[in-house]
């Protein structure tokens, strides 16, 4: 059984993982408005994965015998400078993420939840990854410019991207 404090706080962040999929489709509407179409399908799978996260938050609550209460979800931003401008609120937005899910993780650690604990492993090293990938994609952008041919490059390259459910 998931105690109250734990639960508000899961809770929240599944409020945080519904805002970052607001954030990612913004981030995709901004870029099929720029013509960066592969950049467009890169953010809207990373808007699936989000939603997946708070689903996964989601239903651990009622596993636990909670109460999911969902919070109101602000709107982001919909205007970007540039598209490494982008990848880098990215990359900010994934640190605060990570944070908070390392603060849910030490609040099962005080609260002795060990079931929780558990849990957010697979979040921590998703974590790792989602950071991981922003600055590799900042790294190739800085290389290469965010324009030009090397920009419809990478555009296309962005574009594999296929949304795979996580286990």
């Amino acid at each position: 059984m998931i105690g109250k404090k734990m639960q508000d706080a899961v809770n929240k962040q599944i409020n945080a993982e519904m805002y970052s999929a607001y954030l990612y489709l913004s981030m995709s509407g901004w870029c099929m408005n720029k013509n960066l179409v592969g950049f467009a399908q890169w953010y809207h799978v990373q808007a699936q994965e989000e939603m997946v996260h708070a689903m996964k938050f989601y239903g651990y609550i009622f596993d636990q015998g909670g109460r999911v209460k969902l919070l109101p979800i602000d709107g982001p931003p919909s205007d970007f400078p540039s598209v490494l401008e982008i990848v880098k609120k990215q990359l900010d937005h994934e640190k605060k993420v990570t944070a908070l899910i390392i603060a849910l993780s030490d609040l099962a650690k005080k609260e002795k939840d060990a079931a929780t604990e558990i849990f957010l492993q697979w979040f921590i090293t998703e974590q790792v990854e989602e950071e991981k990938n922003a600055q590799e994609i900042i790294n190739k952008l800085e290389m290469m410019g965010d324009s030009g041919p090397a920009l419809y490059m990478l555009d296309k390259e962005m574009g594999q991207r296929k949304f795979n459910p996580p286990a």
